[in-house]
């Protein structure tokens, strides 16, 4: 399933509308009719998303909004406010509590899914962000946050000049922090080289054409540059269609369409806010934490994770499963046969397989996964938010890639590899990340056993 997301609204046929819509879309929902309830449940279920009506019983949103954000249990989980009318000083209002989008009843489906989807998306990449951080900070290698920032750099690249500087004059009081820059399609960046790529772009879904923003965005996110960079995309109300694909695509936020008005640009600078604080958090945790992890926690052949890494953040994601009751997938991968490959082919050829199959399984897995070569021929592979079934066809999916694949050795000859793969699901008992280990273990000495290239469950995972 995609996540779960708590329904909050005191009318219980919206409550049933919404879990139908959610359901629809492979959702699993919790539903609460007042702010306490909301609150205990936010608390205790940890959700991946909060849908919020603002007209409660016993409390009004913008204060439950405020009372999640200040409880370190919940200050990261997505909200998305729902009102009945669209009143921007009360959407400025409610960003400004902290919530992430305010939605208008009816909603339009389509927005609604691709909002939750990013959002979603995002809170994923924040809760592993702050996973591996605590793993670093566990093992000693995580340096204290620099508290000098350098100026944001925000590009804004409007449909046509004159509007670039109705936007620039009024965004650029409610931005005094940041340095605002009139960029184009052509030169998204600014004409000069040698500085540093902006933070952050404001861009228009539409600019000389019709999608030219949406296609711009897509450029953008395929750079090295400015992967990383907060986008966001301002685009009529209307424009549902646009609206969704830009969020599909990876637009971090939707902006009004004339952001030059004094509420619009008021609400536009909160937006822009929050996506630049996201950021220089990220930053901060990729400046402070690689260089240490390539020294300390990195396999020198492969530039996978290695052991050490390995059984510490195994520790984290343990934690995190048993606080929210999502299980984790380990997989312990063996070459088959590995030491033929040195008696035939040399140790050079070895370590291009080795090399090869590394380069194999970071492109095959997501993001999330704790990939890491743990022995000579031995790699494990943890999927954290995971299902048995969802493990089980990515292991088969691996053995067979593998299988598959031609393999091209020093000397120009080419040979082809096979592995085994012992798989063990679970993580949510009082247990040590060792156990599933060793699950996974027997698991794989049964797949050798049973002939090889192969995938074998553990018993404790078959049994469940």
């Amino acid at each position: 399933m995609p996540g779960t997301i708590l329904i909050v609204d005191d009318v219980a046929t919206n409550r049933i509308v919404l879990k139908a819509k959610l359901t629809g879309a492979r959702y699993n929902t919790l539903q609460a009719a007042s702010a306490a309830e909301a609150l205990a449940l936010a608390t205790t279920e940890r959700p991946r998303l909060i849908l919020l009506d603002i007209t409660l019983p016993d409390m009004t949103g913008e204060a439950v909004i405020k009372r999640l954000r200040n409880d370190p249990q919940t200050r990261r989980i997505p909200i998305i406010a729902m009102t009945q009318r669209d009143i921007p000083q009360l959407r400025v209002a409610l960003l400004a509590a902290g919530a992430n989008d305010v939605l208008v009843k009816p909603f339009d489906e389509l927005v609604l899914l691709a909002r939750l989807r990013s959002l979603i998306r995002a809170h994923a990449g924040d809760e592993d962000s702050a996973l591996r951080e605590q793993t670093c900070r566990a093992l000693g290698f995580a340096e204290a946050a620099n508290e000098f920032a350098p100026p944001a750099r925000i590009a804004m690249i409007a449909p046509d000049p004159a509007e670039g500087m109705r936007w620039k004059a009024a965004l650029a009081p409610r931005l005094e922090a940041s340095r605002i820059l009139l960029t184009s399609y052509e030169q998204p960046c600014g004409g000069d080289p040698a500085r540093r790529p902006p933070d952050l772009f404001v861009i228009g879904a539409d600019l000389v054409h019709r999608g030219d923003g949406l296609r711009l965005m897509s450029e953008l996110r395929s750079h090295p540059e400015t992967r990383h960079a907060a986008i966001l995309i301002a685009c009529m109300p209307e424009a549902s269609e646009t609206q969704a694909s830009a969020l599909d695509l990876g637009a971090d936020d939707l902006l009004p369409s004339d952001i030059s008005t004094p509420l619009a640009a008021q609400e536009t600078a909160l937006r822009i806010g929050a996506q630049l604080r996201r950021k220089q958090l990220s930053d901060q945790l990729r400046l402070s934490v690689d260089e240490g992890l390539r020294l300390a926690l990195v396999d020198p052949l492969t530039g996978l994770h290695n052991r050490r890494y390995v059984n510490a953040h195994l520790a984290r994601m343990s934690e995190r499963a048993r606080s929210t009751g999502r299980g984790y997938a380990v997989m312990l991968l063996d070459l088959d046969r590995f030491k033929s490959v040195n008696d035939t082919y040399g140790h050079g050829a070895g370590d291009e397989v080795l090399t090869n199959i590394a380069r194999h399984l970071r492109r095959s897995l997501r993001d999330v996964a704790l990939i890491g070569r743990i022995g000579g021929e031995e790699f494990l592979v943890a999927l954290p938010d995971s299902s048995l079934d969802e493990s089980y066809r990515i292991a088969e999916r691996l053995r067979r890639d593998i299988e598959e694949t031609t393999i091209t050795l020093p000397d120009g000859s080419k040979m082809q590899a096979t592995i085994s793969i012992g798989l063990a699901f679970g993580g949510t008992r009082r247990d040590d990340p060792q156990h599933l280990i060793d699950e996974a273990d027997a698991a794989l000495l049964c797949a050798k056993g049973s002939g090889r290239n192969q995938v074998s469950l553990a018993s404790h995972t078959n049994a469940a």
